[in-house]
């Protein structure tokens, strides 16, 4: 199942967990409003790719106790000391990951929330660090990364407990809700301030204290997170390409002389000037010569290889190919556009398909993991640049008078997936993404469809 969050900006995080299954397709149909005029001439696709298309891949787990028993086992000498780092990490991702989607749940449907929901999600915290915690180990050279994960979880679960005290709807429990949030951030507080976790100097800068924090975020991602590594393909075709084009020009060219001295006779002024539209119509025909060639030979092809290694071992563990391009309504999957639903407005929608197929090598994973977690940070800030600026004049009448009110100019923009598995299982989602020249304003989940095979 894919989820998708939204994130600061323009930007949309897309993340699914590949399962023991070793082969996965994933498909990705961007329904851009035709409005806007996004075509391959404003934004190509190579563009688009490198600057709006950003993955990661960590490993992940779904049995949320192992981690931590991993790094205990390391703190009493049972296991290396990367092993410990890498499941402390683990165990320390997993959890920041988890609280990021419960505190964005609790805020996403602008909903009043009683006591009981934000409660669960406060106590759930608590255990789990308290889990965390039982198990501080005394070698010094784990002790530091301890301190390290320790600190950074303690500030994260403070910041989230702060945005839910900000932005939650004021109910009638609110101000109980506020109490127990409070006392929350009140203990982490006093915890890193116990352990002489952060100076006095980075506790009275804000900024300082989230640069650093943000350094502590990446050393957790760092062990779970594999290394890739991005091949351009078709560099000798486009070589190729490129000299037969050239030769093909040349071979009409060279009969085009000979006909126009045997034509002409002696060099004058109209063989000199015949010459000079032969040599002409040789550069127009040349590129256009190689484009219609490269797209021959490239149609349905893979664009990009990308090679997944540990970040611990250097093993090779995976490999996935990657395809994006425009297309059109009419070219679409019937699953597709049942989902999309046709509409005349659609028929002038851009579309853009990303398409990945992955193999992974499930025996290559460290010791006891079995799935991957890919996330796809999509960044809409291209299409940006597209948009109005200003907004428009609504008129309304209330009460016998006309009002007026200006209102933000927003956009549409369809989001559908499809996932297929190794044992040919397909789901089918579809979002609706509404954003405006400054951010993304709402994320709605549509349906999801599972067709029969």
């Amino acid at each position: 199942m894919i989820t998708v969050e939204r994130k600061d900006g323009h930007k949309l995080k897309i993340s699914h967990v590949i399962q023991e299954t070793t082969n996965r397709q994933l498909d990705m149909y961007i329904f851009v409003p035709g409005e806007l005029g996004l075509h391959s001439n404003i934004v190509t696709e190579d563009e688009f790719y490198h600057n709006a298309i950003h993955g990661k891949r960590t490993y992940y787990s779904d049995i949320n106790h192992l981690p931590l028993v991993h790094s205990r086992l390391a703190s009493r000498g049972k296991l290396s000391s990367e092993q410990y780092r890498l499941s402390l990490s683990l165990y320390a991702y997993q959890y920041a990951l988890a609280l990021e989607k419960s505190a964005q749940q609790l805020l996403d449907d602008k909903q009043e929330r009683d006591l009981e929901e934000v409660a669960e999600v406060a106590q759930l915290c608590v255990r789990i660090l308290k889990r965390l915690r039982r198990s501080r180990p005394t070698d010094k050279k784990l002790l530091k990364y301890y301190e390290n994960i320790d600190n950074y979880l303690s500030w994260f679960t403070e910041q989230r407990c702060l945005a839910l005290v900000a932005h939650l709807p004021r109910s009638k429990e609110y101000p109980e809700i506020k109490e127990m949030l409070l006392e929350t951030c009140k203990t982490e507080s006093e915890h890193r301030t116990k352990h002489d976790y952060n100076s006095t100097k980075a506790m009275q800068d804000q900024t300082r204290m989230s640069n650093k924090m943000r350094l502590l975020r990446r050393l957790i991602e760092y062990p779970v997170t594999m290394k890739e590594k991005t091949i351009e393909l078709g560099k000798n075709t486009k070589k190729i390409v490129t000299g037969l084009a050239a030769g093909i020009v040349m071979i009409f060219v060279t009969i085009m002389l000979i006909k126009a001295r045997g034509f002409l006779g002696d060099i004058t002024a109209s063989f000199i000037l015949v010459l000079s539209l032969i040599y002409a119509a040789r550069e127009v025909f040349k590129d256009d010569l190689k484009i219609m060639l490269w797209r021959l030979l490239r149609k349905g092809k893979a664009k990009w290889r990308k090679q997944f290694f540990d970040a611990n071992t250097g093993h090779l563990t995976g490999r996935q190919l990657e395809w994006l391009e425009y297309t059109n309504y009419d070219a679409l999957e019937g699953d597709i556009k049942r989902v999309r639903k046709h509409q005349v407005s659609q028929r002038e929608e851009t579309i853009l398909h990303y398409k990945s197929t992955t193999r992974m090598s499930p025996t290559k994973f460290l010791s006891g993991y079995e799935q991957t977690r890919e996330s796809i940070m999509l960044d809409l800030r291209v299409l940006t640049s597209l948009m109005e600026k200003g907004s428009q004049r609504i008129y309304q009448l209330s009460d016998g008078q006309v009002t007026k009110e200006s209102v933000e100019k927003r956009h549409l923009i369809n989001l559908i997936t499809k996932e297929t598995d190794e044992d040919d299982t397909v789901r089918i989602q579809r979002w609706k993404i509404i954003m405006n020249r400054s951010r993304i304003v709402d994320v709605e989940v549509m349906e999801t469809v599972t067709p029969e095979k």
